[in-house]
């Protein structure tokens, strides 16, 4: 620990400097993640590394004030990545990892999604360390690697974390762009892909090979016929999903061939699909095999998952909602229709929400921008809640 703490930055200034770091999924975000340990190098500040397996990338787990009560899992648990897409659309007007304060908007690549509430989420931290010594509860930052690549870190922070050794708070945040309304549940997002194989020919001799795309035809009819039972079967949760109220199967990316005189050898089909909360994942993954079973009988195929982030619920009683509710001046069930390291997070005891700054819409596009008023409102929003749940 250093001997003189770091001063505090305004929240603008150390949003903008987490801007200027460019920390794309397919980059290692050990810089980024090496600044913030850094910064919050603090008297009553803890900061540990959740490394990813070969070590390129890192979650950082962070707790101020006393060690968690095991039996109540007490205080409040504010988590957001730091990993962004790729800015490489023409359209940018500056430069996406130098941020700008357009008027009422801060612009640049992550602002929105999710690098705002980092920066809230950090100096919430930070500010709850001057009182370290006089917090009833503890305050917890878990902040992850590659949620832009299907939940990743969060994954992996699962996978290897020693929760029942180290607990955390129990009630968490999750600073997904929100535009402020409390979300108590998602989809969760699944990927699987289909390979079919045959024998490569020259194409003037058809009959010494075997066409790998021909049978994929049956195979996008027979999923099409899933994805139509599916939209009128519903499901859980089904009415707090009111654009897509059902399990949306997408048919997302086909190759196959090398070249038109050449009988392909192989062909695959990338699939996602989104269940809803409550949702069993091994249930639409065996009906998507049955489906290829009939379909392509006799072909050599294989269909294997690939990665699969699970649904969120949070129960509408629980304290943190009507907390953040509160906040929000809400009183309707909000749901998202993306995935998030939420859904993970509650696979070991965490109860998980959907509380930032930002709309999702302009997340991932040029010119990606946070509302300045809900920035400021959410780090009022955050102070709140560290005094209610931490004292």
């Amino acid at each position: 620990m250093s001997a003189t703490p770091k001063p505090l930055l305004s929240d603008l200034d150390l949003l903008r400097r987490l801007i200027a770091f460019d920390s794309t999924s397919h980059r290692s975000n050990l810089p980024i993640a090496d600044f913030i340990a850094d910064y919050l190098d603090r008297p009553g500040v803890h900061v540990e590394r959740n490394p990813s397996k070969d070590g390129d990338k890192t979650n950082l787990v962070v707790r101020v004030g006393p060690e968690v009560d095991p039996s109540t899992c007490g205080g409040l648990t504010l988590s957001g990545h730091v990993d962004v897409v790729p800015a490489l659309e023409p359209e940018w007007r500056c430069d996406p990892f130098d941020m700008q304060v357009e008027d009422d908007r801060l612009v640049g690549r992550g602002t929105c999604d999710m690098k705002g509430f980092v920066a809230l989420a950090v100096n919430a931290a930070a500010r709850a360390a001057e009182r370290s010594a006089t917090l009833s509860s503890p305050v917890a930052l878990v902040i992850t690697y590659d949620e832009e690549l299907g939940t990743l870190g969060a994954r992996r922070f699962v996978d290897t974390w020693p929760i029942a050794d180290r607990p955390l708070p129990r009630r968490t945040i999750v600073g997904e762009p929100t535009s402020l309304r409390a979300v108590r549940m998602h989809k969760g997002h699944a990927k699987g892909r289909l390979e079919l194989r045959g024998a490569p020919a020259h194409s003037g001799y058809p009959h010494l090979g075997k066409n790998a795309i021909e049978p994929m035809g049956r195979a996008i009819v027979a999923l099409s016929e899933v994805r139509r039972q599916l939209e009128e079967e519903g499901g859980p949760n089904s009415e707090h999903f009111p654009e897509v109220p059902f399990v949306a199967l997408n048919l997302a990316r086909i190759h196959g061939g090398a070249a038109i005189n050449i009988i392909p050898e192989r062909c695959v089909l990338d699939i996602g699909f989104r269940l809803l909360p409550g949702m069993d994942l091994g249930m639409v993954e065996r009906r998507i095999e049955e489906a290829l079973g009939r379909a392509l009988e006799g072909e050599d195929y294989t269909f294997e998952p690939v990665n699969h982030s699970p649904p969120m619920l949070l129960d509408a009683r629980s304290d943190l909602y009507g907390a953040v509710c509160l906040l929000a001046d809400q009183t309707e069930t909000v749901s998202a229709s993306y995935a998030t390291d939420a859904g993970w997070m509650q696979e070991i005891g965490f109860e998980c929400l959907l509380y930032g700054p930002g709309d999702i819409s302009v997340a991932h596009r040029p010119n990606e921008w946070l509302p300045r008023d809900e920035f400021e409102r959410c780090a009022q929003d955050l102070d709140a809640l560290v005094e209610r749940f931490c004292g």
